[in-house]
């Protein structure tokens, strides 16, 4: 069943929506992203100011350009690990649409739901954002302790996290929230396998931006495959 999803999932590609929805998502991280490095640079630029003193060596008019160098390397560096977790969240504002252009492909009979208000994605964004920051930074410490494992832990978390969310962004639009949780924890080994399979390529550069959006539309056909067995 997960497979069968996964496949359909990728033969719908080049549904408009699904590009769509992609270069919204990719457009709004970057511009996220260039935005929070705009303001760590005015930070250091207040802190530091145009000259500074350092011991023994003075008053130093270097020291700013310097430090807004080492940030910019180390924005790049950070980036990197924050360009999959921010893309996924912020593409998963407009998920809804991908989930909508499955059911119209795949299931037309159905009839049309309400589309989430935007105030609603924005806060649930956000909320699903700051899991998945916090989890793969403290997911970082098991990587140093158990370095052999860390792919695994990668995919196993992120796994969790991306198929948590987006089964319940699925089903929540058809059966309700507290009944697509109901079938979340009913079927929780089946969606997190599934949602590793969606883990597996966030390692894969180009690739990994791609997977909000495939991890949508193959479980809006997990969910139904499911709920059809209910």
């Amino acid at each position: 069943m997960i497979f069968d999803a996964f496949f359909k999932a990728i033969a719908q590609t080049g549904d408009p929506r699904f590009r769509r929805v992609l270069a919204l998502g990719i457009g709004l991280t970057l511009a996220l992203l260039v935005a929070a490095y705009a303001c760590f640079l005015v930070l250091i630029q207040w802190l530091v100011g145009p000259d500074a003193t350092v011991p023994v060596l003075g008053e130093v008019r270097w020291l700013d350009d310097l430090m807004s160098i080492g940030s910019l390397i180390f924005m790049l560096i950070l980036s990197v690990f924050l360009m999959v977790p921010v893309a996924s969240a912020i593409t998963s504002m407009f998920l809804d649409e991908v989930a909508q252009a499955v059911e119209d492909k795949h299931f037309p009979h159905l009839p049309h739901v309400r589309k989430t208000p935007l105030w609603e994605a924005a806060k649930d964004t956000v909320n699903f954002l700051g899991v998945l920051i916090t989890a793969n930074v403290l997911a970082l410490i098991l990587y140093v302790i158990f370095p052999p494992a860390a792919v695994f832990i990668f995919w196993g978390l992120n796994g969790f996290l991306l198929g948590r969310e987006y089964f319940t962004l699925a089903a929540a639009r058809r059966i309700g929230l507290p009944e697509a949780k109901r079938l979340r924890r009913k079927h929780a080994g089946t969606i997190w396998m599934a949602g590793t399979l969606m883990a597996m390529p966030l390692s894969i550069p180009l690739i990994n931006l791609v997977i909000p959006i495939l991890g949508a539309a193959t479980f809006t056909h997990i969910f139904h495959a499911l709920n059809r067995r209910g």
